[in-house]
């Protein structure tokens, strides 16, 4: 099990939306990029929406960030896009057999662990921002010119 692809495919598209600033980011636009369905695009761009993080107009084509792009964290977006409730990136299984010795501990012992295992990673996708991913993707692209 993985995390869904709407967390990267978001960060996708913002990063995107900055470097086309000049162009008109539209769905279709977008979904090239990802080479996925246009739709696709629309649902992911509504939660961004919804979050905050973008600015679209209905009847007009294209998007535009809503903010700076050194204050959206990638845990904006991992939060934008309803990867995991809090605390709920892994899950436990349900009704383990009180019978047993593991059944009975098993989710006390493991659950604090997950649990700090969500915080780290939270932690780490609050330091980098889309600023920092831009910034990346325009250098990769610079040395594959050379």
């Amino acid at each position: 099990m993985s995390i869904s692809s709407r967390f990267s495919v978001g960060i996708h598209i913002l990063t995107l939306i900055e470097i086309n600033k000049g162009g008109v980011s539209s769905s279709e636009f977008l979904a090239r990029s990802v080479n996925t369905n246009p739709a696709v695009i629309r649902k992911i761009m509504g939660m961004l929406k919804k979050a905050g993080l973008i600015k679209v107009q209905p009847g007009i084509a294209g998007a535009e960030l809503a903010k700076d792009l050194s204050d959206i964290t990638l845990l904006d977006v991992y939060k934008a896009v309803s990867v995991v409730k809090d605390n709920e990136l892994f899950s436990m299984h349900e009704n383990p057999n009180p019978d047993c010795i593991v059944g009975r501990n098993i989710q006390t012992s493991v659950e604090p662990l997950f649990f700090s295992a969500q915080t780290a990673l939270e932690k780490v996708l609050e330091k980098v921002t889309i600023d920092d991913i831009v910034k990346d993707v325009i250098e990769k692209e610079k040395m594959l010119s050379n």
